[in-house]
């Protein structure tokens, strides 16, 4: 996602501490207790985006923690306002490379993991940039609790049909699938992003899985 950059995006995030988590590297291991002060599971969605998902989510389940993972200042500092808008004590938000995960969790400090349109990479050299490529696949892995999953969406076949196989070639367990959600099962309790209801708006197809972690 590319957005114009906005010179009030660092001060408006700096002037929220306690939904926008500065350094959260010093969290690791101790997210659910330090920042959130109780004992509820941690899911966490990377790539925010302009952050509609994952307020409905945490409005949804508020018996649970969610943690908004964007790259971009000038992109989650949207999701930013609207998750102070929303005054929710279970959803903070941290900008920051997904590549960094394991300096961020510990080993089995995360409940969910939440997928949503990420960016296809669609040259063959940017396979390793793929959120669901082997290497990132490891990286949940390792931060997920035993039987943790991950709930993958996208408008991208491609994206989806490599994504399929990477999680059976790397031992993680296909639960749920589907590669025509708006006609599918799994559409009464899909929550949409900003950027979903505007592909199906477009007649685009939208592609849902859910994996569950390889066991040891």
């Amino acid at each position: 996602m590319r957005l114009r950059n906005k010179p009030w995006a660092q001060e408006y995030i700096e002037s929220n501490p306690t939904v926008a988590i500065q350094n959260p590297t010093k969290y690791q291991g101790q997210w659910a207790k330090t920042v959130f002060k109780n004992n509820h599971p941690l899911n966490i969605e990377i790539g925010t985006g302009k952050g509609d998902f994952i307020v409905a989510l945490a409005k949804k389940y508020p018996e649970q923690n969610f943690l908004a993972i964007e790259r971009y200042v000038s992109v989650s500092v949207l999701a930013l306002k609207k998750i102070v808008a929303a005054d929710l004590i279970n959803l903070k938000i941290i900008t920051f490379d997904a590549v960094m995960l394991l300096d961020i969790f510990a080993p089995q400090e995360i409940n969910k993991i939440y997928l949503n349109f990420s960016d296809p990479w669609p040259k063959a050299r940017h396979e390793k940039r793929r959120l669901t490529s082997k290497k990132f696949l490891e990286f949940y892995q390792l931060i997920l609790q035993p039987n943790g999953e991950i709930h993958f969406k996208t408008d991208n076949d491609q994206l989806f049909a490599y994504s399929f196989e990477s999680f059976q070639a790397n031992n993680w367990k296909i639960i749920d699938y589907t590669t025509d959600l708006y006609h599918s099962k799994y559409l009464e309790n899909n929550i949409p992003t900003e950027y979903e209801r505007r592909f199906v708006q477009l007649g685009e197809n939208i592609n849902y899985l859910c994996a569950q972690k390889a066991s040891p």
